[in-house]
């Protein structure tokens, strides 16, 4: 009996193939602005996004996508040009922390001790455990997102590269950077049902800083950003299948930063934010 026998496998590719591809292509443009650190912040606010909604008894996905696309927002305002510096995010992460916590005992205080694990869940990830239709949804949004990241793709460069000169041009540096930001938010609460908030950052980071690594020509390295990312969930997921004891958020992330490592140990390094634009 193969893998693609069993239904929660085959969900999980699904769901996990279509996060990697958007999660690679939003992780580019992450890594290229330097805004890895905005990634972290909305990582943890979709662990308090999804504690909040189980507190509140509706439907998980809502308080994610609430929570990761409403703060995404209010970064991206709250920013120069639709960036935030890292003080204005370290303080909202700081807060939305300690009330992700506040949530989470409020959840398992109400609703009994035995519901403490959708805390693991939310940080950890659990795609094995997703529905047939929980994996159409993600697909669906993984598409919306990766549609859009590529409508975007030229002058979102061109922004990231030299804001100055873009805003000069007649680019909308500002707006092109909320709604950039936007779809972190939006990539970033579904990929916890993949790896967890705990580990979203690294399927962002890893795939997209080896692709930097590796070329300097944008959109070579954008397409090859979003093939790692697929091909490392592919690999994580088999481990994980093959090995019942191994977390598959684990195994994905394992892989994703042994290429990266291994890349980061054969390749010459080249300086950050370096791109050919030729």
């Amino acid at each position: 009996m193969s893998a693609f026998d069993h239904p929660f496998f085959v969900h999980a590719l699904l769901a996990g193939t279509a996060i990697a591809l958007a999660a690679g292509l939003v992780g580019y443009f992450l890594v290229l602005r330097a805004q890895v650190f905005t990634g972290d912040a909305l990582s943890h606010v979709a662990f308090t996004g999804a504690l909040a909604a189980l507190a509140a008894g509706v439907d998980l996905r809502l308080g994610l996508f609430a929570a990761t696309i409403g703060v995404a927002v209010l970064i991206g305002v709250m920013g120069r040009r639709g960036r935030a510096d890292d003080v204005t995010i370290g303080s909202v992460l700081s807060w939305l922390l300690g009330l992700g916590a506040f949530f989470l005992t409020l959840y398992t205080t109400s609703r009994g001790a035995g519901h403490g694990t959708a805390g693991v869940s939310v940080l950890f990830g659990s795609i094995f455990g997703l529905s047939g239709g929980q994996a159409g949804v993600a697909v669906l949004v993984a598409a919306g997102i990766c549609a859009a990241v590529l409508l975007m793709a030229r002058p979102l460069l061109f922004a990231s590269l030299d804001e100055a000169v873009a805003a000069a041009r007649g680019v909308p540096v500002r707006v092109l950077g909320i709604a950039f930001l936007v779809l972190v938010g939006a990539c970033a609460a579904e990929a916890t049902q993949a790896v967890g908030s705990l580990l979203l950052l690294g399927l962002l980071a890893a795939p997209a800083g080896t692709a930097h690594r590796v070329t300097p020509r944008p959109f070579r390295a954008l397409l090859l950003s979003a093939g790692l990312a697929v091909v490392e969930m592919w690999t994580g997921l088999a481990l994980g299948y093959a090995v019942p004891s191994l977390p598959p958020s684990f195994a994905i992330l394992a892989v994703a930063t042994a290429v990266h490592a291994g890349v980061l140990a054969l390749g010459r390094p080249r300086p950050h934010g370096a791109v050919a634009v030729t």
